[in-house]
This record gives structure tokens, sequence and C-alpha cells, in this order.
């Protein structure tokens, strides 16, 4: 076709250079979504909804008004974040009957102050919207970041510490197992447990994508497990991580307990044993981490996040590498994994045992242990 053709041809209108239509812009929204985890997705619609109820109680205004400025930001931290009031208590500006609304209207989950990690959570989600609306984003303001980091700061000064979920290292994840004994549902249980906690630490999102397809027998005691896209790794390059021992052997019997050739490897359980076609939530995957703490009498704060912190712990306690460790897990960031790593390896570290003996008490001139009368 020569230009002449080109120009008689009857096409639609030309579009404009620094413009998107509405269909570009829906077109542009769907593949954001459909590339976004299904967990990130709900936390941001999570987010957006008590964004916009706060929004329309403390201002009277929509989310989609516009840009909000930096001043709002600012009074959506200290109605949040709890602070000293001088007299050995806590205050937050959020005003009670506004408080009690956004409970009733559950957006909320209970009365009071949010955690450092929430606010800083529902700022982060604040801040996408404007750049995807390509709005100024009033979080990235200097009032905004000094006030967060100086309210972080005051509040670790003043003991409130961010909450990690307990770590399953070695000996807590053997008492869980030694509590699947119920059947088909300790041999799912079971299964899960290690390919989650040995597989590399895998996130329970991870898991639940499993799919029977996924999975390739090396050898009598070696299974390999394919990954997909990750939250870390979303290039969709499929990569192999390897199961052995006990964990193969526990994958094993639970492909022979409920046979499939195709869809998802871990699935829910009707009553009396059962397997379901379907296959488990997120959430169910961190109750049945609960459960089997539960059932085993463990101390301590359980989820699904527990088995990813305990393995990259029980490997530092074990001396692996860190970066044999990373390769498993598919961490990207160095300092996310090497708080968890630093725990484990400190706990064989020399440099925590420099007084020998145990209990033992001796005289700081002397390697003989002291009389029972001797008085320091």
């Amino acid at each position: 076709m020569n230009n002449t053709e080109l120009q008689q041809a009857p096409f639609d209108a030309p579009l404009a250079v620094h413009e998107l239509t509405d269909s570009t812009r829906s077109a542009a929204d769907a593949f954001i979504t459909a590339g976004t985890a299904a967990n990130t997705v709900r936390s941001y619609q999570s987010a957006l909804a008590y964004w916009s109820t706060w929004l329309h109680l403390r201002y009277r205004r929509a989310l989609g008004d516009g840009a909000l400025p930096p001043e709002v930001a600012v009074q959506f931290i200290v109605d949040h974040l709890a602070r000293p009031d001088g007299a050995g208590g806590w205050s937050h500006l959020l005003p009670a009957d506004i408080d009690g609304t956004l409970v009733a209207a559950r957006v909320k989950g209970k009365p009071g102050p949010l955690a450092f990690s929430t606010v800083s959570h529902r700022l982060a989600v604040l801040a996408k919207w404007h750049r995807l609306k390509q709005w100024e984003n009033p979080v990235e303001k200097s009032a905004v970041k000094t006030l967060l980091r100086e309210a972080r700061k005051a509040q670790a000064r003043q003991g409130v510490s961010i909450r990690k979920k307990t770590a399953v290292v070695l000996e807590p994840l053997q008492a869980m197992l030694a509590t699947c004994t119920d059947g088909v549902r300790g041999i799912r249980d079971r299964a899960l447990l290690l390919l989650a906690w040995s597989g590399g630490g895998r996130r329970r999102s991870e898991v639940i994508g499993l799919q029977v397809e996924d999975l390739r027998r090396l050898d009598a005691e070696t299974w390999l497990y394919t990954l997909g896209a990750t939250k870390t790794d979303t290039g969709g390059v499929r990569r192999e991580k390897p199961l052995q021992g006990p964990a193969a052997q526990a994958l094993s019997a639970w492909l022979a307990a409920a046979p499939a050739s195709s869809g998802p490897l871990f699935r829910r359980l009707y009553k009396g044993g059962r397997v379901a076609p379907t296959g488990l939530s997120g959430d169910q995957v961190a109750r049945i981490v609960k459960r089997r703490a539960s059932m085993a009498g463990l101390d301590g704060d359980w989820a699904a996040h527990s088995l990813r912190s305990g393995f990259v712990t029980e490997a530092g306690r074990q001396g692996v590498p860190l970066g044999e460790v990373m390769a498993m897990t598919e961490h990207r960031s160095v300092s996310t994994v090497m708080g968890y790593f630093q725990a484990g390896s400190l706990l064989g570290s020399r440099a925590s045992q420099l007084m020998p003996g145990g209990d033992s008490q001796t005289d700081e001139n002397s390697n003989e242990t002291p009389p029972a009368d001797y008085q320091p």
C-alpha cells in the first residue's frame, strides 16, 4: 500500500500523542492488575477502602477528587500513630466518633491507634495510587517523610517494637510434624510443612500456587518442584528447587494418599478425609501452621511466614552460606534476609559462648570453682 492509498484508507481518527484514551487506560490497568500478586491486590484494595472512608469522614471528600496535599498525609499519621502523652500514656488524634464509624464500616478491626507497619503500608499504597494517576505524590514531601521517620524513632525509644512472627526452627518444626498422625489430614499437613520449610522457606502464595504438573521425580529420595512467577521473580522463567530426605518422603506419601495427574498440589479435605478437587487458600495454609503449633503445645505468634523465617534462621544456625540460602528462598534483598540469618548464626557463634562452664560460677582470677562460703 503506497502513501496515497494509506491516506485514503478508512482509519479511525488519529490518537493524540500526549493523551491516553479510556480504552488504553483500561488495558494498561488490566496489565497492572494481572501482573500483581493476588495477596498484594487484596492489601491494596483494603488500604484504599480505608483511605476512602477516612477521607470522607475527616474531610468530606472522595479519594478520586484529585491529588491530596501533604497536609492530609501528615494528618493521617498523627491520627493513627500513638505517641507519648507526657503522663505515662499514649494518645492519637483520631476523634473517637470517627474511630467508631471506621470500625462499624468494617474497614478497621478495632478502635485505637494503628501499628507503624500498617500506617507505612497505607501511605505506600496512597503513593502508588498517586503515581498511577500521574498526580503529585504527597508522601514524597519532606514534611511527611521526616514526620514518619521521627515517629518511628519516638516509638522505638518508648519500647514499641515491630512484631515479627515466631520463626519455625528445627525443634518446633519437629514438634509440629509429630502431631501429623491424624490420617489423610496429617499426611497432607506433613507434606505441606516440609515442602514449605525444607524447600526453601516458601511463601504461602507459592505453596498454594504449586500444581501437580510442577513436580518431577529425580530419584527415590529426591523430588524437584518448579516455581513460576513469584513475589520477587516476576519474569515468568521457571526455576526448579529440590526436595530431599524427609521432605521428599512426605511428598511421596501425600501423592499416594491423594493421587492426581493435574491441578493444585495441596487440596482441601472434606469430612471423613475425602480429598477435594479445589486447592487450599493462603489463609488455610496459615491456619494449618497455627493449628499444628497449638496441637504441639508451642508458645509463640505463628503464621505461614514462620516457615520462611524459620528456614533462614535454621540455615544460619547450621552455618549454611548466605548465598546458598538466598538461592533457595529467592530473596533479592540481603538486608531483608540478613536479620533472620544473623539471629540463627549468632546462636552457634563462639562470641555468644564466652563464659565457660554453663551456669557454674568461678573466681575471676582463678579457673577453680570457689568454695561454698565464698563472699565476693
